[in-house]
């Protein structure tokens, strides 16, 4: 450390006694002896012993002294300028005018004396700190401007000790406010040296600045005040005024100076300050744009008196940092905190300019950082943060990569921080438990697969959960004509909430009954949905834990509403005081602020308003509920039983779904000649990567060979080279990927499950563009009716050669390599293509595709011509405008649940924060944690024979007494009519005859009352697929050109005529596509009956309609999503045949209904 070293070889115990100086000239006189072996001691710092080394030690190189040297240096020389003022002060103005003045000045001895002293102290610390760092070169020491101005301003006052007649010589001592400039910068750089304090650029820059300015007009002002005194003789103050009017370019002229040398120095003054303010102005911007790039410091003090939490990215997008920022400060309780932006990378101008809007920019601070730099965790005051939210960069090609990134982030601010909850999100499962250590972690591509494969069960399970885990405030959509829009946009306002039963007003008179009947009643009374709950020595979340359990006033519930109870208190006490019904009539919607009340009037009631006492005999004794007789006749519908206080064992016993026996001993007489494997429930024996929850499956009784589950290729076992020749008694799930990660196996998971009756699984074909590795099919072997094959989405032979035409669903995941692009929002230009070409091809098939971008799901199933779509874009921006979280949600494919991007889940982690069992809940949904008495989501579907139920309130009622099942929204298909260009005019062939409908402002219904069609196949068949359409077509062309229309103008005549060409033109293209796809088949050997029968379902939309109203009315081909209870939880109890335990079903009215999961 600037020091040598010296080696000392020890002979005796005797030498090392001897000092150290001596020491080595006494073993320079020792004899050579080769059989001593010495002993080497090692010295350091041995030229610091020295005087001179001693003197730079305390001087120059120890902190804290030479901070004190250079604190007592400023003070000397500002002692200095101020005794020049003192000078000038006692001076006698009467002095004569002339040069003489300029040249000699009244000093008192006392003053002389003081300002000598000063001057040989000054003098000798220059004189030896020239001696402590000389170097070499003593011309570099003497010629610098300190020196000079050093010996200018001392040598002259100990010259006038010897020279006694100088002693009223001037002497520009004010010079040394330069000196103390000087010093200045020296002592706050060791300042910030002792303290260890490295940010300190921009504070040093702005004091040079300031001290430069002042430095500047104290020279200007003593300057030509000592001038001025042969000519007007102008006091300090006066000077001082003249030089701040000139340097501020003000320039009254009512002080100038009036002799040339002050003339003079006022020009040099002028020309130094535009040379040197100019230099100094520069590299202060220079370091203040810096600053803003790095984004400065929290300081700590803010740290202590707030509450702040970090958020570390690899890149910051705007579209990330709003979905943050919105859903982050939703909650009212967190307006009061600050968020801190941990990035490495330098801010977008995006960004910069959200940043810069008064509602963020008083709220988020931007670093420029890395999260493995403990400066960076210090400048963020990481360890007084509440929180701390790891986010993965997504759109990176390589996602192991960037999961490895995420890893080190957060194993960097645990060492830092070990107190500061964690928040992660990692994009691959088997990357997951290296982050186990975090209080919550999100694994993308689980939750993503999860949620796909359920999309194929339950639809539109996607649009459920993010509608569920997004802020809204159900405002959405309240302005709208249409009153789906309305509808769909107030149940959208549903969110989790959760609070103890012995402090709520909603559940707390249920103590002691069972969950169903506390749930069926706070629907019909709060239209409250409670979905679960936790006990209180238990920290598992359970999903409808079924009829046997009793609620306990220490158990916290679960439920879904509009509003969190804590924010309704008031409502609730003014709705207590309302009779039963009161608002019933109402249509109007209260304000959000009322929406419990609301909600919980309009609820019927089953015993004083709609429903009378069934008689005896009428299918359930005297208390169940019975609809009214209609038309005055005698006959009644079916009744609903009661929902019981506590469960009957005897008489409540859901489906046990462990022993379908009876379905498995049907089926191979159903079967006709095929052989049958049978299946066998069990846990998977290989899983794909570390943490995988354990799920109870359907597997095979062996591993399938791997040859066996290539699709398209036989093998020694079978012969089948295509889907048609399995024979598949359901229907096809095809999921198109790029490469068979870990995260594919969760897709097979809960398609597989054991609650998953044997008859609705559906085969899955995964359709790759790379081979699987072997040890992903050795994951996947042990699952029935699960096959590969390699091939591409944007290859028609592939779709062909899979099976495309018997598949019911096909997923197309967003692939890795095509997730990044020069421009961002092209990131999906592909996919989206791809699925617009199978949109036309396949009109029938429900796709689901997952996105890079949400806001490119308005490219999904696009119609250019469309003027409802034109009217939903307005919507999105008229809701975008006034603040909505969720303005993309009535894009049709978004409320249909065929588009999907897993960035709309980031909010699941940041609603954690302030819901830490949103997580939990989720995984529980999605199917991904099993945990022992919890329920399943499924869903159900409404038929022609299940419209005496009539409204969801009815439906919740029967559900909850028959098969203790809790329903939790209505996924709902209507028939649309959309525009010219898209099939509006239907056309009879046979008359020529117009029956087009006649459509309102936005769209206009397919069809009313009951007899209406819903759902996938309402749009019927497409007139294209008969084969006498385009002659037929052409010969009523020709007899409409020549007979025309007869009761309108001639323009409305030219307009119907062409809409009827377009008509046609639209047939025709839909016949080209269909022969087009024919012939590939025919090409690869593949039968065209399967194609023939599909039907086009574009004229029909559907939305997802969370927590409905109790008085919602039921329609045809409403798919409900229900909580079904764990039908191993009464696996042990149970006692009567599974057959019975299912009687007593939705399908009382008709044995043949079955209340399984339909599609």
């Amino acid at each position: 450390m600037g020091g040598s070293f010296q080696f000392h070889c020890e002979q005796s115990p005797s030498t090392c006694r001897e000092p150290s100086r001596h020491r080595g000239r006494q073993l320079l006189s020792l004899p050579y002896s080769p059989w001593r072996k010495p002993r080497v001691q090692v010295e350091f710092y041995v030229n610091e012993n020295t005087f001179k080394e001693r003197l730079k030690l305390f001087f120059i190189k120890n902190q804290r002294s030479s901070l004190r040297i250079r604190l007592f240096n400023f003070s000397l020389k500002l002692l200095t300028c101020l005794l020049y003022i003192v000078r000038v002060l006692l001076e006698d103005p009467a002095l004569g005018i002339g040069w003489a003045p300029i040249l000699w000045v009244e000093r008192k001895m006392a003053l002389w004396m003081t300002q000598v002293i000063v001057a040989i102290i000054s003098f000798l610390e220059t004189m030896l700190l020239i001696y402590l760092s000389y170097k070499g070169n003593i011309w570099e020491q003497i010629f610098r401007v300190s020196f000079i101005l050093e010996m200018i301003t001392t040598l002259p006052f100990i010259i006038t000790i010897f020279w006694p007649p100088l002693r009223n010589l001037f002497i520009p001592v004010f010079l040394n406010c330069w000196l103390a400039k000087h010093a200045l910068e020296n002592m706050i750089n060791d300042f910030h040296r002792a303290i260890l304090r490295t940010q300190s650029a921009m504070f040093n820059q702005v004091l040079i600045l300031f001290c430069t300015l002042l430095c500047l007009v104290f020279t200007g002002t003593c300057g030509i005040q000592h001038l001025e005194r042969a000519g007007e003789n102008l006091s300090l103050l006066t000077s001082f005024y003249f030089c701040i009017v000139t340097f501020s370019t003000v320039g009254y002229g009512d002080v100038t100076p009036k002799i040339w040398p002050s003339q003079l120095l006022v020009v040099i003054m002028i020309c130094v300050a535009l040379v040197v303010l100019p230099l100094q102005f520069e590299e202060l911007v220079y370091l203040w744009m810096e600053r803003q790039k790095s984004g400065g410091n929290y300081s700590r003090h803010r740290a202590q008196t707030e509450r702040h939490v970090v958020l570390c990215v690899s890149s910051l997008k705007v579209d990330l940092l709003m979905d943050f920022l919105n859903e982050f400060y939703a909650h009212p309780r967190l307006q009061d905190y600050y968020v801190v932006i941990l990035c490495p990378t330098e801010m977008d101008i995006q960004v910069r300019r959200v940043l810069q809007i008064p509602l963020w920019s008083q709220r988020v601070i931007y670093l420029q950082g890395s999260a493995l730099k403990d400066q960076d965790l210090m400048r963020a005051k990481m360890d007084n943060g509440e929180a701390c939210f790891i986010l993965s960069s997504r759109n990176e090609v390589d996602r192991t990569a960037a999961d490895h990134q995420t890893i080190l982030r957060a194993w960097a601010v645990k060492d830092f921080a070990p107190n500061c909850p964690l928040y992660v999100q990692i994009l691959k499962p088997e990357n997951k438990f290296h982050v186990k250590f975090a209080d919550h972690v999100v694994c993308e591509e689980e939750c993503k697969f999860a949620m796909l494969a359920l999309n194929c069960i339950c639809p539109a399970t996607s649009t459920l959960i993010t509608l569920l885990v997004h802020t809204s405030r159900g405002q959405e959509g309240q302005e709208s004509p249409e009153q789906w829009q309305r509808m769909y946009g107030r149940c959208s306002g549903n969110e989790v909430y959760h609070i103890r039963m012995g402090d709520s007003k909603f559940f707390r008179e249920y103590e002691g009954k069972s969950f169903t009947y506390a749930a069926f009643h706070a629907h019909k009374k709060y239209g409250v949905c409670l979905m679960g709950l936790k006990r209180e020595e238990d920290e598992s979340i359970l999903l409808n834990p079924g009829p046997r359990h009793t609620l306990a006033a220490s158990d916290t519930c679960f439920y879904i509403n509009i509003t969190k109870e804590e924010h309704s208190a008031l409502t609730f006490a003014q709705a207590e005081k309302r009779p039963r019904g009161a608002l019933a009539g109402r249509g109007l919607r209260p304000p959000v602020h009322r929406a419990i009340a609301s909600v919980g009037t309009v609820a019927m009631d089953l015993q004083n308003t709609e429903f009378q006492p069934s008689q005896s005999g009428g299918g359930g004794g005297g208390g169940k509920l019975t609809l009214p007789t209609e038309n005055g006749s005698g006959s009644r519908r079916p009744s609903i039983a009661p929902v019981l206080e506590l469960a009957d064992s005897s008489a409540l016993l859901p489906c046990d779904l462990l022993s379908d026996q009876s379905e498995d001993e049907a089926t191979p007489s159903e079967e006709e000649g095929l052989s049958v494997v049978e299946y066998v429930k069990g846990y998977p024996p290989n899983s794909p990567y570390i943490g995988s929850s354990p799920t109870l499956c359907h597997l095979l009784p062996v591993k399938a060979p791997f040859c066996c589950l290539r699709l398209d290729k036989g093998c020694k076992h079978n012969s089948h080279e295509d889907a048609k020749a399995y024979g598949f008694k359901n229907k096809l799930i095809i999921v198109s990927a790029e490469t068979a990660g870990n995260g594919l196996y969760n897709f097979i998971v809960p398609l597989r499950a054991y609650y998953r009756s044997r008859k609705e699984l559906n085969p899955i074909v995964l359709l790759l563009d790379n081979k699987p590795d072997h040890h992903f099919l050795e994951a996947i072997c042990c699952f029935p009716m699960v096959y590969y094959m390699e091939g591409s989405v944007d290859n028609l032979d592939s779709l062909l050669q899979c099976g495309i035409i018997y598949a019911d669903n096909l997923v197309v995941v967003d692939k890795e390599s095509t997730m990044s692009a020069e421009e961002d929002y092209m990131a999906d230009a592909k996919t989206i293509v791809n699925v617009q070409t199978m949109f036309r091809l396949f009109p029938s098939l429900s796709i689901t595709t997952e996105l890079t971008h949400p806001s490119n799901m308005r490219f999904m199933q696009f119609r250019a011509k469309d003027s409802y779509s034109l009217a939903l874009s307005k919507l999105e921006k008229r809701e975008r405008e006034n603040g909505s979280n969720l303005a993309f949600m009535f894009r049709l494919p978004f409320a249909a649940g065929r588009v999907f991007s897993i960035s709309m889940l980031d909010t699941l982690l940041y609603q954690s924060f302030v819901k830490d069992y949103m997580i939990t809940i989720t995984r529980l949904l999605l199917g991904l944690d099993t945990t022992p008495g919890s329920g399943y989501l499924c869903a159900m579907k409404i038929g022609e024979d299940d419209l005496w139920i009539r409204t969801y309130g009815r439906l919740f009622q029967k559900l909850c007494s028959s098969s203790a099942e809790i329903p939790v929204g209505i996924y709902r298909t209507e028939c649309h009519v959309f525009s010219t260009s898209e099939s509006q005019i239907s056309v009879n062939v046979e008359d020529g005859e117009d029956t087009r409908e006649v459509k309102g402002p936005w769209h206009a219904r397919a069809g009313t009352g009951t007899g209406s069609t819903h759902g996938r196949h309402a749009g019927g068949g497409d007139p294209a697929q008969h084969p006498l359409l385009r002659r037929k077509s052409l010969q009523w062309a020709r007899r409409l050109s020549r007979r025309g229309p007869k009761h309108a103008g001639k323009a409305v005549a030219t307009e119907w005529i062409s809409q009827q060409r377009l008509s046609l033109f639209r047939r025709s293209e839909r016949q080209e596509l269909s022969e087009l796809v024919k012939n590939r088949m025919k090409h690869l050997g593949l039968p065209t009956t399967g194609y023939d029968e599909m039907n086009d379902h574009q004229n029909t939309f559907s939305y997802v309609l969370i927590n409905p109203p109790p008085d919602t009315r039921l329609e045809p081909n409403d798919i409900v999503y229900l909580i079904r209870s764990d039908p191993l939880a009464h696996v042990a109890g149970s006692t009567q045949n599974p057959k019975s335990s299912c009687s007593n079903k939705l399908s009382s009215c008709n044995p043949e209904t079955r209340d399984e999961t339909q599609l």
